[in-house]
């Protein structure tokens, strides 16, 4: 039995557009250790995205089986992955994704009203989230207060909040500066260190690449080259 915390087996996934099939993946196989942080770059359209989806359960393969934790996913009920994500899967996105109507503090919190956690436990859960992101003292500030990299911050406590093993990071500094962006990514890497996270980071940034623990290059549903980072 395998170690791994992630295996996909014979992936394929197509998407058909009027008469034409469009195969984005064909066959891929690969496993995902446990602590593990992966960079994955690659062209527009080579399937970095769709891969994050089918990892977190928000889309399914057209073949082939998605494994985590050695539970398979790509058969479960669309209620069933509700619940897997809500317990072992946090998102992080390059636009952020928060409500300006609420408060940092209330934007954290938001995964953890699908629980049935009471308030005090969910009150003390976004601040230790919080003060993970160095964001304690932003928790009253609203979105619209706050720079890009605090907004990122709140996105990242959010995504902690319920304590996923695995965050997903679809281009999670391509809408900051340089030196705010190696902020972001020195507090995945903190993560990643020193709690444990799985991460999963899709990125066209050879900068943001170097930071995780392995490079993979994906090209038209195939990893032409895995390489280990400094």
């Amino acid at each position: 039995m395998s170690d791994a915390l992630y295996q996909l087996t014979d992936l394929s996934k197509r998407y058909t557009r009027g008469k034409e099939s469009i195969t984005i993946f064909s066959d891929l196989t690969m496993e995902i250790a446990p602590g593990d942080f992966i960079s994955i770059m690659g062209p527009s359209g080579s399937g970095k995205t769709t891969l994050l989806n089918l990892l977190g359960g928000i889309d399914k393969p057209s073949s082939g089986s998605v494994v985590c934790d050695g539970v398979r996913i790509d058969n479960m009920s669309q209620g069933q992955l509700a619940k897997w994500r809500a317990a072992n899967v946090g998102f992080i996105f390059q636009f952020y994704n928060l409500m300006p109507t609420l408060s940092a503090a209330q934007n954290v919190e938001l995964p953890l009203l699908l629980t049935k956690l009471k308030p005090k436990e969910r009150k003390r859960r976004v601040q230790t989230a919080l003060d993970i992101v160095k964001l304690s003292d932003r928790a009253k500030h609203y979105p619209r207060q706050l720079s890009g990299g605090q907004q990122q911050r709140v996105a990242i406590a959010r995504a902690i909040v319920a304590d996923p093993k695995v965050l997903l990071c679809d281009e999670p500094t391509g809408d900051l500066d340089r030196e705010t962006a190696d902020e972001i990514l020195e507090t995945l890497q903190l993560l990643n260190r020193e709690l444990g996270k799985t991460i999963v980071m899709v990125t066209h940034d050879p900068a943001a690449a170097r930071y995780a623990e392995r490079a993979l290059h994906l090209d038209k549903g195939r990893f032409l080259e895995r390489e280990g980072v400094a």
